[in-house]
């Protein structure tokens, strides 16, 4: 046990966790990116490109002006893609890709913060439809992440509906705190990003979990905790007890998910002539 968390009882308090380097070892979203191109949904060479990305990723990092980018590039990308296809995808390749790269310390604090009685909530930019069913593995009692949306004949229309990112998050937190009667001062907020800065100053007790360059410059700024999650390991060897939800219940992961592993795509080519900040 880290022995971060205090006991409370009243009033109701959650902690908020973002999801990729926080919780995971690596991006949620591009750890899928063989399974989709297996799946026909992308090729070779953006299996490269994503295998380069996903380097960039754990080395530092997207800031405003990229991501912002990224979403324009994915919602054309996405545009008339099959979104059971990608939900049958993502459904046989969850546990096998996502289990194992659950960080050990990431584990024991969800562990501590429900012992203390505090909901755990995972915000995510990532797309809902893996967010969700990776929240189910990690007994979350909430999740809030970018939704994709639908036409009707089931494909992408190439928008986005919600994108849960920078200040969105602070306002998605502050919005569940008002609708769960959740004590704000009292709750505890954790991520790797700057761009998290606004979900982290919502709460009494932010956190940051392998942070980048410009998060760690904020936390020493401001005097905030600094973790380090090194120990990626399997929920199933950790917790062998723990019952696994069936397979079926994780058909509703995959199509925000598999849009941004595309958006990723055009990351990689961006950051080759973009400095990490």
């Amino acid at each position: 046990m880290l022995g971060l968390v205090e006991n409370h009882s009243l009033p109701r308090t959650a902690a908020f966790f973002d999801l990729d380097k926080t919780v995971i070892a690596k991006s949620s979203t591009l750890t899928f990116s063989k399974s989709f191109y297996q799946g026909g949904l992308i090729n070779r060479r953006a299996v490269l490109r994503t295998a380069y990305a996903q380097f960039v990723f754990l080395a530092g990092g997207a800031d405003h002006d990229q991501m912002e980018r990224m979403r324009e590039y994915l919602s054309a990308l996405c545009k008339g893609w099959n979104v059971q296809q990608v939900k049958e995808i993502v459904a046989e390749t969850l546990h096998d890709l996502i289990d194992p790269i659950i960080y050990d310390e990431a584990a024991s604090l969800i562990e501590e913060h429900h012992a203390a009685g505090r909901d755990v909530v995972i915000v995510s930019t990532s797309g809902a439809e893996v967010v969700e069913p990776i929240g189910e593995l990690l007994g979350a009692d909430r999740v809030v992440a970018t939704r994709m949306v639908v036409g009707d004949d089931g494909c992408f229309t190439g928008d986005v509906e919600y994108y849960a990112y920078g200040p969105t998050k602070a306002e998605a937190v502050k919005e569940l705190a008002a609708s769960e009667g959740y004590d704000l001062a009292r709750c505890y907020a954790y991520s790797d990003s700057a761009t998290d800065v606004p979900m982290l100053e919502s709460v009494g007790h932010p956190f940051a979990v392998n942070p980048d360059r410009a998060l760690r410059r904020e936390a020493t700024t401001r005097q905030w905790p600094v973790l380090v999650f090194s120990k990626p390991v399997s929920l199933k060897q950790r917790l062998p007890a723990i019952k696994m939800p069936p397979r079926s219940a994780l058909l509703v992961a995959a199509a925000g998910a598999a849009a941004a592993t595309a958006a990723v795509v055009w990351y990689a080519s961006r950051r080759r002539d973009t400095p990490v900040a």
